[in-house]
């Protein structure tokens, strides 16, 4: 399919209007302008559902499985493993979440302090309902009830080389004070398939010194159309003294583990890398 022809099917009327129908039913806490407090707006979301659609259902062909564990409304962390060096396995999360037959909601994103360095980027993401991945953001974000996605990982796991794939890096531990802190249940997701969309043979340490990126991969130039599978596991909740960082480990690996089983279902579940 030609440039041209996405296009088209992107913003034909049909596609369109499906688009907004999902939008109108999700809740949203916007001012009279259309914008929240984090610069989310509820009109520059509609073109992120349109191309949406067209990469979920025709380019990574996604597949979920769980969406009924996301909370119909109410705060929720949404933790997910990361990886295919851009920030796509975010979108098409995103994307699932947006247009949830059982409970659609606008979730918010959290993402790394470089990307405001990038012209334009910074802005789109805000609008599409991003922002930086700074504690103070998320906590506030869930204190008004929002559903945020952190990839605990960070750069460590969307940067990592592909004779890594499917290792989960080290996690921060900020996820696990925020959720206990705030009372918010953790919405465990395990992605398959985008590690395979784009090819990195290694990081480039003086370009990543030289541009002050956290990693300046060496990519095969080319987004690899892979079969996608996300699995969204029941909510975990957790609570406790998280005084001792040894406390708050703990608590973390036990939802490291519970993503690595649901990585592990989704690699039994696809057929193959490019399978329909």
């Amino acid at each position: 399919m030609t440039f041209k022809e996405i296009i088209q099917q992107i913003t034909n009327p049909k596609e369109v209007t499906q688009s907004h129908e999902f939008i109108s039913k999700f809740p949203n806490k916007v001012g009279s302008y259309g914008y929240d407090a984090w610069g989310f707006n509820i009109n520059g979301i509609k073109p992120f559902v349109g191309m949406g659609r067209f990469f979920y259902e025709n380019f990574f062909r996604v597949e979920v499985h769980g969406l009924e564990n996301i909370p119909k409304e109410g705060r929720c962390l949404i933790i997910a493993n990361h990886s295919g060096q851009l920030p796509i396995d975010g979108m098409m999360l995103g994307y699932a979440v947006v247009t949830n037959p059982h409970a659609p909601r606008a979730p918010k994103g959290m993402y790394e302090r470089f990307v405001p360095q990038v012209p334009f980027i910074s802005s789109i993401f805000s609008q599409w309902g991003g922002t930086v991945g700074d504690p103070e953001n998320c906590i506030k974000m869930l204190e008004n009830d929002e559903a945020v996605i952190v990839f605990p990982e960070g750069a460590r796991g969307i940067s990592k080389s592909y004779k890594k794939k499917y290792q989960l890096q080290r996690f921060g531990l900020g996820f696990m004070y925020m959720a206990i802190q705030t009372k918010s249940p953790i919405i465990p997701v395990g992605m398959v398939g985008f590690e395979e969309s784009m090819i990195n043979f290694g990081n480039i340490d003086f370009l990543e010194r030289f541009l002050k990126f956290p990693a300046a991969p060496a990519l095969v130039p080319f987004v690899f159309p892979s079969k996608v599978i996300i699995n969204i596991g029941k909510p975990m909740t957790f609570e406790g003294d998280i005084s001792r960082e040894y406390q708050v480990n703990e608590k973390v690996d036990e939802v490291k583990k519970e993503i690595n089983r649901l990585i592990d279902v989704g690699l039994q579940q696809r057929k193959g890398i490019f399978s329909k």
